[in-house]
């Protein structure tokens, strides 16, 4: 749950942003993904490191030996890092947008959502392996 509860508000944002009006507020679950994203992902990160150290800590390091494991773990952390790289200040940009911008704008606005939401399939897709990965556990 920690680990979806990083990457989830990156992935849907793009998409709860997209039929939203410049001057109405964000609904509900738009502003639940926000906090998630803005307030509550260094702590959902600190809980993720504490507990992975703690699974490695009782299983053993044996766990890491697992190759569909090291892969999911690389997979998962260039994921994190699109997320924290590209797609927090891409989603920022989206945020704000005003009520009275003008047309050129507007149109930037659209462009910038579209590749937003491109980057949000990667990011899904990703995902989608690391569970593939973690469900299969292919051997190497």
């Amino acid at each position: 749950m920690l680990a979806l509860g990083l990457l989830v508000p990156s992935i849907l944002l793009p998409f709860a942003l997209r039929g939203r009006a410049a001057d109405r507020e964000p609904g509900r679950f738009t502003r639940a993904m926000i906090r998630l994203q803005r307030d509550l992902s260094v702590v959902i990160a600190a809980g993720l490191a504490l507990t992975g150290v703690g699974l490695v800590l009782v299983i053993g390091p044996s766990v890491l030996a697992q190759p569909w494991l090291l892969l999911a773990l690389v997979v998962y952390a260039a994921d994190l890092i699109v997320a924290f790289v590209i797609q927090r200040p891409g989603l920022r940009r989206l945020l704000g947008l005003r009520s009275d911008a003008s047309d050129a704008e507007r149109a930037r606005w659209r462009l910038w959502a579209r590749r937003q939401r491109y980057v949000s399939y990667a990011m899904a897709t990703a995902v989608g392996l690391i569970a593939f990965l973690m469900t299969s556990k292919p051997k190497f």
